[in-house]
């Protein structure tokens, strides 16, 4: 009598992907590979798309800080607007007004400010309105060139002197300390005389006159970065200076710059207004804010308007851009 079958287990015959091996593999596996697995399966998506829904919120959130933190200054949203405004004066003004600013209504000349005519009439019977929006386009054209003149002259000056040092350091910032001992606006009329009369000389004289400042900051900012690590590695590696220049330093040395070119706008409106008032800029009947202003001066006694609101416009986008350029400062630039 054998007894072997009593003795012995029963063999179980294992096939590939056999619930109890997979069960001994992984415990959580279901020996039946059933219910139990999808579940699994099912937390794991549950979970991924969790993570994914917090990553995009997260995301959201880091997008949306800095609307947050514009929208607690009501300051600095209010100088936002004035310069958007203003801005759409410039690019669309029949959107604002449907006056002619050069034909005037004899009969309607100095005219009080009304609902018809928000500025008043001028002695030609213009409505003044419509002369402050058109002419928005000529002054922030005017002071967009030379903010670009000043930004890009000054700027590069700044570059060389600061990585370059040496003799051509010495040499730029001497040429830079004359400029600065000239008052801005003398040197403007210095350079108008030279360039002739008109918006965009006017522009680029004010532009050429603001380099000193540009390149001072840039100079500063420059000499700052030049001494960082990366940028003695760059160097070691080989990189070419002009590379390291337009790469590491550019980028990286502009933040401050931009701020100081927020500031300069408004000195520029400024500057500008002043040369204007004083006849070098646009002829007339072109409509410009310093010359609305110079144009009003004869009838102060009768017809306060005149110069009270288009310098009240130039009062308004002086101040907001100095009150964002602090905003940028504030926040180290735009990197």
């Amino acid at each position: 009598m054998t007894v072997d079958n009593v003795i012995s287990p029963p063999a179980r015959t294992l096939e590939p992907h056999d619930p109890f091996i997979e069960s001994i593999v992984d415990p959580d596996a279901d020996p039946a590979g059933g219910p139990h697995a999808a579940g699994l399966e099912e937390e794991r998506a549950d979970a991924s798309s969790r993570a994914s829904l917090s990553t995009s919120a997260a995301a959201r959130r880091a997008a949306l800080r800095p609307v947050v933190a514009v929208l607690k200054q009501p300051t600095l949203v209010a100088s936002i607007l004035v310069l958007a405004l203003v801005t759409l004066w410039a690019l669309v003004p029949s959107w604002f007004t449907a006056w002619d600013p050069i034909v005037g209504v004899p009969q309607d000349r100095l005219l009080p400010p009304s609902p018809e005519h928000l500025f008043g009439t001028d002695n030609l019977g213009r409505d003044l309105y419509a002369r402050v929006v058109y002419g928005s386009a000529t002054s922030l054209a005017a002071t967009s060139v030379a903010v670009v003149v000043g930004l890009a002259v000054g700027s590069l000056f700044g570059l060389l002197a600061g990585f370059l040092r040496g003799i051509v350091d010495d040499a730029i910032m001497r040429f830079m300390d004359v400029l600065l001992a000239i008052p801005s606006l003398l040197l403007s009329l210095a350079l108008i005389t030279a360039l002739g009369f008109g918006t965009l000389n006017v522009a680029i004289a004010v532009g050429l006159a603001s380099i000193a400042s540009f390149s001072r900051v840039m100079r500063a900012e420059v000499l700052q970065i030049a001494t960082a690590v990366y940028i003695e590695a760059a160097h070691v590696s080989g990189v070419r200076w002009h590379t390291v220049l337009r790469r590491h330093v550019l980028p990286n040395a502009s933040g401050p710059v931009v701020a100081l070119a927020a500031l300069e706008f408004g000195v520029m409106v400024l500057a500008i207004s002043s040369l204007s008032f004083l006849g070098f800029g646009a002829p007339p009947p072109t409509p410009e804010w310093g010359s609305l202003v110079a144009g009003g001066r004869d009838y102060l006694a009768v017809a306060w308007w005149l110069t009270t609101f288009p310098g009240l416009v130039i009062v308004a986008v002086v101040l907001s851009a100095n009150r964002i350029s602090r905003a940028l400062e504030r926040n180290g630039g735009v990197r």
